[in-house]
């Protein structure tokens, strides 16, 4: 007999739902404030820290991939209720971070010109840049610490202390920003400086609020530090088995996102502020396609765990469902923020205009990744097959999306308004795919271990 879906799953998606996504605007907001505070500083800090924040967004992708694969595997764990693998599994994913971190702190402290150099030839910029670059670059360690910790307290469904965690960096980065990027109560006029050290300050903080919880209030896996001293191999072998074409995958979105930077940056001047400013409102909006993909992961895990598979089956139809609704949802939200946003700019009227024609454009894309992501981030990865959503993105982003935008960007010379549909049309083609092989594909996989 087909069991039926009522209101319990429907609590406990928007349980989670709401708060990731509640938590990922506050953690955009960070980024979000030094723009803001940025752009009324002036357009080439502003620039300087955009770029930058590229460096950092691609770092940050890479970061989620170690953390997803913790959340996939840990989940399927989570639903059998066995918890010493889950603990082996959790120390793999921190050193695998730690890792991640220090191999990025040591290029951009060697390569800083290079690095901000990727992203845009102007040379105030790239100054502007390289001084928040000597900076944010600490905050690389304790942000690693913080996101796999967080995914390894996902993993057993908490995830209200992230939430309240954001919020606290948030109003430590603002606090900080006001003082030294503009020089009140008597601080020195640091500009870009002064947004970075807001950062690392609230950074610092954030890792040590959640070791603290971790240790000592986490009781459902009673982690210990001993705990991340403990390597096991077969486990080793899963995690990674699991997680590299997540990396894969993450390397490829962060480069994309990143590229559409560099191919902007290098048409005009006003494009890379006006690609800035949409970008950082977009992804406030796009919270609710992380939410939604992560919820799912979440979900979908626990019920393989749990060896229910029809009852798997049936939470991914009525998944799609939702995330279509949050789709047209997010489209007509953005649409209309759009212009109350950007008047907190102090942009040039070629710089603002082109940053309402993105965002128009954006408001359009948000409802097709909307489905896709959620449905091949969440859904199908968080089923077990990871390697689908990679092989997509390898032909959509890499086949189709960049040379097709390079051609446009630099041999057709077409407008920036025409290039970023270019680079934003895989996320209404992807949709296909991922309702074919969700609905009619294998992508249910056993991860754990008896």
């Amino acid at each position: 007999m087909e069991q039926r879906i009522g209101a319990p799953f429907y609590r406990k998606f928007f349980r989670i739902f709401i708060v990731l996504v509640l938590q990922n605007i506050v953690t955009l907001s960070v980024n979000l404030a030094d723009n803001m505070m940025l752009g009324a500083y002036n357009e080439a800090a502003l620039s300087g820290v955009a770029a930058v924040n590229q460096i950092q967004f691609v770092y940050q992708q890479l970061l989620m991939a170690f953390g997803d694969g913790l959340v996939i595997i840990c989940s399927q764990y989570w639903g059998r209720r066995q918890t010493e693998p889950m603990k082996k599994i959790a120390s793999i994913a921190m050193w695998a971070g730690l890792g991640l971190a220090v191999l990025l702190f040591v290029l951009v402290s060697f390569f800083p010109h290079q690095a901000v150099g990727i992203f845009t030839t102007d040379g105030p910029i790239i100054a502007q840049g390289v001084e928040y670059l000597a900076i944010i670059r600490f905050t690389y360690l304790f942000f690693a610490v913080t996101q796999i910790l967080l995914a390894t307290l996902r993993s057993v469904q908490i995830v209200k202390i992230g939430f309240y965690l954001s919020v606290m960096t948030l109003l430590v980065n603002c606090s900080i920003n006001y003082v030294l990027i503009y020089g009140n109560f008597g601080a020195p006029e640091m500009g870009a400086a002064g947004a970075a050290i807001g950062t690392l300050v609230a950074r610092i903080l954030e890792t040590a609020v959640v070791v603290l919880y971790v240790l000592r209030h986490n009781e459902q896996l009673r982690l210990k530090l001993r705990d991340y001293f403990h390597f096991d191999k077969v486990l080793g072998r899963d995690y990674f088995k699991t997680t590299l074409p997540l990396l894969i995958g993450s390397g490829l979105w962060g480069l994309n996102t990143a590229m559409q930077t560099v191919i902007l940056g290098h048409m005009t001047a006003a494009a890379i502020a006006a690609n800035s400013v949409a970008s950082n409102i977009f992804l406030m909006v796009k919270s609710m396609a992380v939410g939604a993909s992560a919820t799912a992961t979440i979900i979908i895990g626990n019920a393989i765990g749990e060896g229910n598979i029809d009852l798997v089956k049936r939470y991914a139809k009525v998944m799609q469902k939702l995330f279509l609704g949050i789709g047209v949802f997010s489209g007509i939200l953005l649409y209309l923020i759009r212009v109350p946003i950007l008047s907190f700019y102090e942009l040039s009227p070629e710089t603002m205009e082109m940053a309402n024609n993105f965002l128009l454009i954006l408001s359009v894309v948000v409802v097709g990744m909307s489905y896709q992501m959620p449905t091949n981030g969440g859904i199908i990865r968080g089923g077990g097959d990871t390697a689908f959503v990679v092989k997509m993105d390898l032909i959509s982003i890499w086949g189709i999306v960049i040379p097709l935008s390079l051609i446009m960007a630099f041999v057709v010379q077409a407008p920036p308004i025409v290039v970023v549909w270019c680079l934003n049309a895989d996320q209404l083609f992807k949709c296909i795919p991922a309702y074919i092989k969700c609905n009619h594909g294998h992508w249910i996989k056993k991860l754990t271990r008896d």
